[in-house]
Order: structure tokens, then C-alpha cells, then sequence
């Protein structure tokens, strides 16, 4: 793997119990998606469901989508609008749309996978388009493992249309997408490995979504993870954070704020026992995603 020279800053663990998350900036302020699981501390709705906090004010919005899971929030313009789906390795993936964080649309059906398991989304603009990259798992279409990921473009997050041969991830374990776009390029950031190994996330770019570039390594596990960003932490969080296996830096996810990168990612044993931690670095989405590759390193 190359080095580069963007360095991402780890500030350490957040909450525990979640893992799809992802920062957004809406209205100038900087906001923590969340999704929450039926087995998150605290929550004793009997349902799982999705939430925004203010990073700043550390508020909590009133929570929506529930019942739906693993979603990622994305912001066009003045409205914000939340992918997920139905229910774990459902046939469709599901768009939530809000103008105010606290009003949401009922969810609307955007292509799935008839026959297959539907799981993780992210959202990007891409020129003049949308796009979308979704996970799918099994039945597994010869070559795939799960998971494996595919591509959709819409030009008004309504209509999508799935892009014949753009696939990721056939015949190795990928998870966790994250999708970007600049100067040509699609970066795409997705979680490689086993439980022998440990759990990384890499990246590798594309200019049309079919050939890809060499996978680079972006992060990895470290004890530090266990590390606090709070001053406060109860002495249950303290032992839940020293006790935890950890080999798995997974879903990272990030966008610009306050003159640098503000990134959330999880880690733990990818097996239910996991944390949300936070990170930044003194560049752009550009910069970040540019500095992994080089001319020539395809």
C-alpha cells in the first residue's frame, strides 16, 4: 500500500452500540446521522430507528424511520434525504426525504434486487447525476461473495436506473460502501477482510464504475480506538471500551466542516459488540480522496 500525505486524526470513541452512521452539513450546521439498533443502550422502544445530533450543541433530534435500518444520510441542496431499507437483506431500498430534520416523508421504493438481499447504500453527486452504490448479498450471482456491491444513476434521487457491468467486489468479502466523486473520478471506500485477519477500510477508484483501480488501505484498527472523546465517560462505558476485541475499523464516512474533514467510523469485532468513534483532517473531501492515488498508480 502507498503512503499519502493526508493524515486523518482520531478523537476518539463517541457511543457505543452503533455502527452505520455518517456526519452531514445541513444549514450550516453539523450534524451526526445515526442509525439505532433494537439493542443500543437505551433504547427500549422495541424498534430500531434513525436520528440526527447536533455535534456542536450535542442535541439529540426526535427520532424517525422506525422500524427501517441501516441507513445513510445525504444532503442536496435544501433537503436532506435518508437511503435504508425495510429490514435486513430485504428486496428494495427505501428514500426518506426532510426539509427540517424533524418532518419526514413517508419511505418511497427505489430499485432493489428482486431475489436478493438488499443491505448498505451511499449516495453521491456525480456531475450533472446521482449516483448510488448498494450492497447486495445472497442468493450469490456466480463470482460474488457477499457482500457485493452495484451501482444505480438518477437525474432527481426519484427515477434510478441501475448502470449495466458497474459492479464491486465480485469473488471478495466487501462491505460498508462510501461513494465520492471528483474530477472524473468515483472513489470508493468499502470494508476487506475476515475475522482471522481483521476488517480494514479501503479505496480504490474508477472512472466509469466497472475497472477498478489497485485497493489502498485508509484505515485500520488500533488500540487507541478504546480511547474516550468525551471527559466524562460512566465507568460501564470505560469497561465496555477496555474489554472489546477489536479488529475492525469499518464504515467510514465523512464531509467537509469548520476548514477540514470531520469523519465518524466504527469499530470493535464486527459481531455486535461495537463503537462509534470520530476523526478529522486539515483537508477537503478532494484532497482526502485524491491523496490515496497518483498518476499512474491504477
Amino acid at each position: 500500500m502507498m503512503n499519502h500525505s493526508v493524515v486523518l486524526e482520531r478523537l476518539g470513541t463517541v457511543d457505543r452500540g452503533i455502527v452505520e452512521a455518517n456526519p452531514v452539513v445541513f444549514r450550516d450546521r453539523l450534524y451526526r446521522f445515526e442509525y439505532i439498533r433494537t439493542a443500543y443502550p437505551g433504547n427500549d422502544s422495541g424498534t430500531s430507528y434513525f436520528r440526527f445530533v447536533d455535534v456542536k450543541r450535542g442535541d439529540v433530534l426526535p427520532p424517525f424511520g422506525r422500524g427501517l435500518h441501516m441507513g445513510n444520510a445525504f444532503v442536496w441542496k435544501e433537503k436532506l434525504y435518508v437511503s435504508c431499507v425495510e429490514q435486513w437483506g430485504g428486496d428494495c431500498f427505501l428514500l426518506l426525504e426532510s426539509d427540517d430534520l424533524i418532518h419526514w416523508s413517508a419511505p418511497r421504493r427505489i430499485p432493489g434486487a428482486p431475489g436478493r438481499q438488499c443491505f448498505n447504500t451511499s449516495v453521491c453527486r456525480a456531475g450533472e447525476r446521482f449516483v448510488i452504490a448498494f450492497e447486495l448479498g445472497a442468493p450469490l450471482a456466480e463470482d460474488d461473495e457477499p457482500f457485493t456491491m452495484f451501482f444505480a444513476e438518477s437525474d432527481d434521487l426519484a427515477h434510478w436506473r441501475q448502470l449495466d457491468g458497474a459492479s464491486f467486489g465480485r469473488g471478495v468479502y466487501c462491505g460498508a460502501p462510501m461513494l465520492r466523486f471528483f474530477d472524473g473520478f468515483y472513489y470508493f471506500f468499502h470494508l476487506s477482510g475476515n475475522y482471522g485477519t481483521g476488517f480494514r477500510t479501503m479505496v480504490s477508484r474508477s472512472a466509469d464504475l466497472v475497472s477498478w483501480s489497485r485497493e489502498q488501505l485508509v484505515l485500520d484498527f488500533r488500540e487507541d480506538d478504546r480511547r474516550w472523546a468525551k471527559a466524562d465517560p460512566s465507568p460501564e462505558e470505560l469497561r465496555a471500551t477496555a474489554e472489546a476485541k477489536n479488529i475492525n475499523a469499518s464504515d467510514l464516512d465523512f464531509c467537509e466542516f469548520g476548514g477540514g474533514l470531520y469523519a465518524t467510523y466504527s469499530w470493535g469485532d464486527q459481531a455486535g459488540t461495537e463503537f462509534l468513534a470520530v476523526a478529522r483532517a486539515a483537508c477537503t473531501e478532494r484532497e482526502f480522496c485524491l491523496s490515496f492515488f497518483r498518476d499512474g498508480d491504477e
